[in-house]
């Protein structure tokens, strides 16, 4: 049975989410893929305005599709994270506390969620109509010149994830990889 939690209840339990559990989330997630990412590591780096606070933020890696008049996002599936993977411990440092995409993560990733304290979770590839429904609101927030590749505000009910990778550096992946 998933457990629904807000991000704020994310942010707060995060240290007891495990590898596995799944969870339904309520509240806002911000979109950020490849180019959206080369953007802002050099603001973060830089120590220039963010377009949204990375603290205690989560982000998702997804570039929705335009949205059908009367809805709020058109369909919006998760990207392959990997690609996202050399940005993620810089993000993390500055209070990031879940991203959310699919396939596994590079052991730096691992190792960065349990140094920052943050769970990596995964969503359903192959279903992104069906997730566009969990979807209440959106509006891009920056670099909107990259078109579905902008940072998005999403408010989302009910978004089903699976933690993949929790705060103690549990992997479903690499357990899965273990087994004989």
């Amino acid at each position: 049975m998933a457990l629904s939690l807000t991000i704020s209840d994310l942010v707060h339990q995060v240290s007891s989410l495990r590898a596995g559990d799944d969870l339904l989330l309520s509240g806002t997630l911000f979109t950020a893929r490849d180019a959206a990412h080369k953007r802002l590591a050099p603001l973060v780096n830089d120590k220039l305005p963010l377009p949204f606070d990375l603290a205690n933020a989560v982000i998702y890696y997804c570039g929705p599709a335009p949205a059908r008049p009367g809805d709020a996002v058109g369909p919006c599936g998760p990207t392959t994270s990997a690609r996202m993977d050399p940005y993620t411990p810089l993000l993390l440092s500055r209070g990031v506390k879940a991203t959310i995409g699919k396939g596994k993560r590079s052991p730096s990733i691992t190792e960065a969620c349990r140094t920052w304290k943050a769970v990596y979770c995964v969503a359903t590839g192959g279903i992104a109509a069906l997730l566009s429904r969990k979807v209440t609101r959106s509006e891009i927030v920056a670099f909107a010149d990259l078109g579905p590749e902008a940072i998005w505000r999403l408010e989302v009910v009910d978004f089903p994830v699976i933690v993949a990778v929790d705060s103690l550096g549990n992997d479903i992946f690499r357990a899965s990889e273990a087994k004989p």
